[in-house]
């Protein structure tokens, strides 16, 4: 409303105290005042943060046509539903993490894990059947992924509940209706997502569980975001095998990515060895430290590549300096993807893809 993002009646009340706003109140047609708070539109970030830690769902709903030319009340929508898993803003990111949101299929053949960061449009997917020890297998792998949000079906909370995976977790764990996973839905939302194409061209052929949480995922995201999401162009299956599972007390006794007592990355193993140039190896530092490897040729590998560079310092540093001028592509791309990037994003594409093409004529690639 003008210049302000109002909330009533019991939103009002709720928010006022959660944000410390003052509860005012406005003239509605009822015999009482209809409760009321709000804040600045340019401000909104923030307080939407505050709200989204603490575990709310945002909706966003704004003027959906032009004041000059509408008779009465503009019409207004919601245009965009804001959850701990499905955040996009730069000033609501940390940089160095990925903002996971994940979904759990659960049924008495297996289950299923799919998980998204919608800001960098990476998706993957992976499932278990006929584990023997499911709900280990379930917890210690949610572990890993250090979702902010977890979607779940009914039988997963008949059979496990929501307890356990909020302690070890942390995330915020939100049941759905059995009808998003449905053959028939989770197929259209995959469809929907990347067209017209069979589960065999997925890599999803056979993996029935993979579609059924895969599905429910892309439709819980198309239902949030209100748009197509762009940014997602392929996923990722793995086998859960391949890396080594590490769990909560493993990661935090062992110090990987957070100290032990003050829960800060300086002291931690991750503190210590990340001294990346930008923030997508970061991200994807973090995640091997969360995901160790457990294929011998692909350790190799990567102990290859260090060999290298390190027998080449030259080519070491041009590469340190080139990455120090390189923007977050993954993110940068994602808001573009979604439409909300502004004129500030697409000088940095440009100037950063310029940079990043100098450098590598200069290393000589």
């Amino acid at each position: 409303l003008g210049d302000f993002y109002e909330m009533f009646f019991d939103d009002a009340k709720m928010v006022s105290k959660e944000l410390e706003l003052t509860l005012t109140g406005r003239n509605c047609g009822l015999e009482e005042r209809a409760p009321m708070c709000g804040v600045p539109f340019h401000s909104a970030d923030t307080y939407i943060a505050k709200l989204v830690e603490k575990g709310y769902k945002v909706a966003i709903c704004e003027q959906v046509e032009d004041p000059a030319t509408s008779k009465g009340i503009v019409d207004r929508d919601v245009i965009r539903i804001i959850t701990p898993g499905t955040v996009t803003s730069q000033t609501m990111l940390n940089e160095k993490e990925n903002n996971y949101l994940a979904s759990v299929y659960v049924d008495k053949q297996g289950m299923s894990i799919s998980y998204c960061d919608i800001s960098t449009g990476e998706l993957y997917t992976t499932e278990e059947i006929d584990s023997l020890n499911l709900y280990e297998t379930i917890l210690n792998e949610l572990v890993k992924i250090d979702a902010k949000e977890i979607i779940v079906n009914d039988e997963f909370m008949e059979r496990f509940g929501d307890d356990d995976i909020k302690v070890v977790t942390g995330g915020y764990i939100f049941p759905l209706n059995n009808a998003y996973y449905t053959k028939k839905a989770t197929e259209d939302a995959i469809k929907a997502q990347f067209g017209s194409v069979s589960m065999t061209s997925l890599g999803l052929a056979g993996r029935d569980h993979c579609i059924l949480s895969l599905g429910a995922l892309l439709a819980y995201l198309l239902e949030t975001q209100k748009q197509s999401l762009k940014q997602i162009t392929r996923c990722s299956f793995y086998e859960m095998g391949k890396h080594m599972s590490l769990d909560k007390a493993t990661l935090r006794n062992l110090e990987i990515t957070e100290t032990l007592y003050e829960k800060r990355v300086q002291g931690s193993l991750l503190g210590v060895l990340d001294k990346t140039g930008t923030a997508m190896g970061s991200r994807k530092l973090k995640q091997w430290l969360r995901e160790p490897l457990n294929n011998a040729a692909e350790i190799n590998w990567r102990l290859d590549a260090v060999e290298e560079l390190t027998q080449q310092p030259l080519l070491e540093n041009n590469l340190r300096e080139a990455l120090k001028e390189i923007y977050d592509f993954e993110r940068l791309t994602g808001r573009i993807a979604s439409g909300n990037a502004n004129g500030k994003d697409m000088i940095a594409l440009k100037d950063g893809a310029e940079i990043g093409r100098m450098r590598i004529e200069s290393i000589g690639g």
